[in-house]
C-alpha cells in the first residue's frame, strides 16, 4: 500500500502544507473523519439537498484525505499532500458513486459562485465521465470547465478509468483542465491490475498532450468514511483505493503547495509548472502527457 506523503517525499520545506489555499471538491461528499475535522469550510448537497456534510459512498472522503487529511489517527503516517489546505465540498455523486451531468453542472456553477467568498484556487474533479450519448451535454461540461478556468481557478480532472484505448480520456478532462492519468512507477511492477493498465488515454498521434501528466494511483491509503469507533479506539480508519480518482488529488495537493509558495501565480502558470517539472517516463504522449508528477522539482 502507498502512503501519500512517501509518494511526494523529497526536500519539501515543512512550512509548505497548503495553508491559505482553498480547494473545491466535487465528489460524493465528505464524512466526519477525525483527520478531516474542520477542513470543510462549506458544503453543498446536489443529490439529497441536506445541510450538513456527509458521504454515503466514501469516495469523496478518501479523495479529501489525500488532499489534506492531517493523519492524526495514524500518527502522521497517512497525512495528505497539503494538510494545511481548506476544502469547499460539493456532493454531486450518490451513495453508489453515480451522478448526473446536471448535478455536475450545478456543482460547477456553485464553485463559481463561492470563488471569491472562500478564495477558491483549485477545483478537484476525481470523477471520470465517459463519452456522453448527447453531445450537447459533453459540450456543456467542457464550456463550464473553460468558464471556471477563465475565472482563475486551476481545474484538475481525472483522466478516467476507461483506458487503455486511444481517446478514452474522461469527457471533463479532455478539455482545458489539467488532466491527470495514472502511473505507479516501480510500485507493484508485476501487478497486471496497476492503474496505468486502465488509465484513460488521449488520442494517439495527437499534437495535444492529454493527459497533462500522471501520478500514482494504485493502493493509495487515505481516510475511510466507514470507520468504526469502539470506546476510545478507532477501527478501519483508513482504506486503500485505486484509480485515476486517487492520482488526481495528489496533483491538486501538489498544486496547493506551489500556490502557497507563489501566491501571485496564475492557474495557467501553475499548469505549466506541473507540466514542465514532470519526469519523462519515456512513454507515449497519450499515456503519460508530460510525465510523472515531480513535487520536489515543482517546488525548487
Amino acid at each position: 500500500m502507498q502512503r501519500v506523503r512517501e509518494l511526494i517525499a523529497g526536500n519539501i520545506p515543512e512550512e509548505l502544507d497548503g495553508r491559505g489555499i482553498t480547494i473545491a471538491v466535487l465528489d460524493s461528499g465528505i464524512g466526519s473523519h477525525p483527520d478531516l475535522s474542520g477542513k470543510a469550510i462549506c458544503f453543498h448537497d446536489f443529490i439529497r439537498y441536506k445541510n450538513m456534510p456527509y458521504d454515503d459512498n466514501g469516495h469523496g472522503t478518501h479523495v479529501c484525505g489525500i488532499l489534506c487529511g492531517n493523519g492524526g489517527l495514524s500518527g502522521g503516517r497517512f497525512r495528505g499532500v497539503a494538510p494545511g489546505a481548506r476544502l469547499a465540498v460539493g456532493k454531486v455523486l450518490d451513495d453508489k458513486g453515480d451522478g448526473s451531468t446536471e448535478a455536475m453542472l450545478e456543482g460547477m456553477e456553485w464553485v463559481l459562485g463561492i470563488r471569491e467568498k472562500y478564495a477558491v484556487r483549485i477545483l478537484n474533479i476525481s470523477v471520470g465521465i465517459g463519452t456522453l450519448e448527447k453531445a450537447e451535454r459533453e459540450s456543456a461540461l467542457r464550456r463550464k470547465v473553460e468558464e471556471i478556468w477563465a475565472s482563475g481557478i486551476l481545474v484538475v480532472c481525472a483522466a478516467g478509468n476507461k483506458g487503455p484505448r486511444s481517446g478514452s480520456i474522461s469527457a471533463v478532462g479532455s478539455g482545458g483542465a489539467v488532466t491527470v492519468g495514472c502511473h505507479d512507477g516501480r510500485y507493484g511492477a508485476d501487478n497486471p491490475g496497476r492503474c496505468e493498465s486502465y488509465s484513460g488515454r488521449g488520442i494517439l498521434g495527437s499534437s495535444v498532450r492529454k493527459p497533462d501528466l500522471v501520478a500514482p494511483g494504485t493502493d493509495i491509503v487515505s481516510c475511510n468514511a466507514n470507520y468504526h469507533r469502539i470506546g476510545g479506539m478507532f477501527r478501519n480508519a483508513y482504506i486503500a483505493k485505486s484509480g485515476t480518482s486517487m492520482a488526481t488529488p495528489i496533483v491538486s495537493g501538489a498544486a496547493a503547495l506551489v500556490l502557497q509558495k507563489y501566491p501571485a501565480m496564475t492557474n495557467e502558470q501553475c499548469r505549466r509548472m506541473l507540466q514542465y517539472t514532470a519526469t519523462d517516463l519515456g512513454l507515449p504522449w497519450n499515456q503519460q502527457g508530460w510525465g510523472m508528477l515531480n513535487v520536489e522539482r515543482l517546488l525548487e
